[in-house]
């Protein structure tokens, strides 16, 4: 089961180490939703494997599916809907997922926006017994992905897949061999957090410029965009470069004097330069190009 790019790469690991897969459910892709990663459906037509898109895994029509095929293992990549408890107990050897953090830390929806809105140095990605509450369950293998400073989203779930590839390349041989280690969570150092929407995008100047960063990389394309406003309109912010030890000289959200090729913006600890920006239905400027564009003389406000 399983989705996104990390799903693709786990389905196609899996098969070149020559797993017996039964069949692949995915999702439908949403005609509301921005499709920039690989297709699960696509890489098991590929591979001539029988694919399922339930609007919802737990249907007993699927229910009654999967106990049929009499599944050894459920993997769960990327999958977006939760296991109900008649699937997670279907296969023989149990269900695992493998999710976008290192648990315990990250439990929950958009682990990768969420270590980059938060700073993190550090992430990566976790296989785990699933039980009926998420991310709760033991750990069978864990691989780190550093976070550099100028990663943004794609970048980082870029890497991300990667690393998903390589653990499962490791793990599966000896999961094969019925050598399946599972080292219990330490639920009191657990951290939790829900989904995004794009209203989470807003930015508070009040805050330092280098959180306001990771907010502008956890968010830019492909995602919605962090945001402000100025003058009743809105003005997203898909690049910045952040000026921490830098006096702001102004109020938060105050235009400042203009560097080269960008438009320096005081906040609450350092100033913020946009390098990438652009007026909701406007077209997207940066370099030289931006401050005219856009064009907020210094002293004007946003927010």
């Amino acid at each position: 089961m399983g989705y996104h790019d990390i799903g693709c790469a786990c389905l196609e690991t899996l098969a070149d180490l020559g797993a017996e897969i039964a069949a692949v459910v995915t999702h439908a892709d949403s005609p509301n939703e921005r499709i920039w990663f690989g297709s699960v459906r696509d890489a098991a037509f590929s591979r001539c494997l029988p694919v399922y898109q339930p609007a919802d895994v737990n249907d007993p029509r699927m229910v009654a599916a999967v106990r049929r095929m009499a599944p050894d293992i459920i993997f769960s990549f990327y999958f977006r809907q939760i296991l109900g408890p008649e699937i997670l107990a279907a296969p023989r050897v149990g269900a695992f997922n493998l999710h976008g953090s290192l648990l315990p830390r990250y439990r929950g929806r958009c682990p990768v926006n969420w270590v980059l809105v938060h700073g993190e140095r550090e992430t990566g990605v976790t296989l785990h017994r699933m039980e009926a509450r998420p991310d709760r369950g033991a750990i069978v293998a864990r691989r780190a992905v550093p976070i550099e400073f100028t990663d943004t989203a794609r970048t980082l779930f870029g890497r991300m897949t990667a690393a998903a590839a390589d653990l499962m390349r490791e793990t599966w041989p000896r999961m094969r061999a019925g050598d399946i280690p599972e080292i219990p969570q330490d639920h009191a150092a657990a951290s939790y957090f829900g989904g995004r929407r794009p209203e989470d995008g807003r930015i508070d100047w009040s805050k330092g410029a280098v959180e306001i960063y990771n907010l502008v990389r956890a968010v830019t394309h492909p995602y919605p965009g962090a945001f402000t406003a100025a003058g009743g309109r809105k003005l997203f912010v898909w690049w910045a470069e952040p000026l921490a030890d830098a006096p702001a000289g102004g109020a938060p959200g105050e235009i400042l004097p203009p560097p080269d090729g960008g438009i320096a913006v005081a906040t609450g600890a350092g100033v913020l330069v946009l390098r990438r920006a652009q007026w909701e239905g406007g077209p997207e400027a940066e370099g030289d190009a931006l401050a005219e564009t856009i064009g907020l003389p210094p002293g004007s406000r946003l927010g």
